[in-house]
């Protein structure tokens, strides 16, 4: 979709509600719609690979669809989709190429409901048109439903979308929600016809759904990685009560050892203090060279010189040693974050400043 050339961008003029319907888009606009859509990450790479007038000219175009509607949103995104079939099938790739691509841009819960577009190769609309509602909005839709129904919704969001609606939920219902959510796994049509009579009459958008992976472990402990810390030792205390097993699988879900990455110097060189040095080589024994530069960047130089001498002398190890070693050190990462000694990036909570 490539920027058509103007000599001289004009300056932005506030967006009328509703005045911009997907057949008035122009190139630009529909560009500046999918980056805000792919977020700042993206949205910053593309920024490096153009032009500064292209840059000037894109920026005005974000500007003008910021009162664009959510219909209209969608259309955009398939019309992307669909290009982007037509051009693998020319020879980009094949359905792993897009898959990255996708996971990288959308991330990866929204990016295994939207690639369902692909496959089916049809206009069938998917359950993520949730993702487009406010929480408050979404909240209506599904408070006076079953239990289960409530569950199977906030798990076919996006983990941030559903953390949000989760903790709009009464207190005491939301430990129950995510137990469910934890125990869901392949969704039947059955059930997701269901799911879609009951949201049809509510939004008057007829999804065409199939079976789906919504909802399990993975999916529960990603919602709740994008609740506070106070709301997450709440109702985690309360899936205890029901399953002591299930919540353990959900804690070993939560911050995983590939997380690390993200987060900031400080709390890195912490939390490398409270770890032992075998452990510490070990885990990384079976980390990416990524993570790996990462942790060692924050020990010395000569401590990082060290630990790599050990790791290749330890030569190959059993990989259940290896996730062992990095759990304990993900188990100390959210201990220090408990005790109020580090952030975790990737949780929930406040804006850091």
């Amino acid at each position: 979709m490539p920027l058509p050339a103007r000599t001289t961008p004009t300056a932005p003029a506030a967006p009328l509600p509703g005045s911009l319907t997907f057949e008035r888009l122009t190139g630009p606009q529909k560009v500046g719609i999918l980056m805000t859509l792919f977020g700042e990450e993206c949205a910053a790479e593309v920024l490096k690979r153009i032009s500064p007038r292209e840059v000037q000219e894109l920026g005005t175009a974000m500007y003008s669809v910021a009162g664009v509607d959510h219909e209209t949103v969608d259309k955009v995104l398939d019309e992307f989709l669909d290009l982007m079939r037509r051009q693998t099938a020319v020879g980009v790739g094949t359905a792993a190429y897009l898959g990255n691509m996708m996971s990288r841009a959308l991330g990866e819960d929204r990016a295994q409901s939207v690639l369902g577009r692909i496959t089916r190769q049809g206009a069938e609309r998917p359950i993520e048109i949730l993702d487009w509602m406010d929480p408050p909005s979404l909240l209506k839709l599904i408070e006076d439903e079953h239990p289960q129904i409530i569950a199977t919704v906030i798990a076919a969001m996006d983990c941030d979308q559903a953390a949000k609606v989760l903790l709009l939920l009464p207190p005491e219902q939301q430990p129950d929600i995510v137990f469910r959510i934890s125990r869901l796994n392949d969704v039947e049509p059955s059930a997701l016809e269901e799911l879609e009579r009951v949201l049809h009459g509510k939004f008057k958008q007829n999804t065409t759904l199939r079976s789906s992976q919504i909802g399990g472990i993975k999916a529960a402990a990603r919602i709740i990685n994008h609740t506070k810390q106070a709301d997450e030792q709440r109702i985690l205390k309360e899936v205890r009560r029901l399953d002591r097993d299930l919540t353990q699988d959900i804690l070993e879900n939560m911050f995983v050892f590939e997380n690390l990455v993200k987060s900031d110097d400080r709390a890195l060189q912490t939390l490398l203090r409270e770890v032992a040095q075998d452990r510490l080589v070990l885990a990384l024994k079976g980390a990416d060279e990524t993570l790996c530069n990462r942790l060692l960047s924050c020990v010395s130089s000569r401590a990082a010189a060290n630990i790599r001498d050990e790791m290749e002398a330890l030569g190959p190890v059993k990989l259940s040693e290896v996730q062992t070693a990095q759990r304990e050190i993900t188990n100390v990462a959210r201990r220090l974050a408990d005790e109020g000694k580090i952030v975790l990036a990737g949780r929930g909570g406040e804006e850091l400043i």
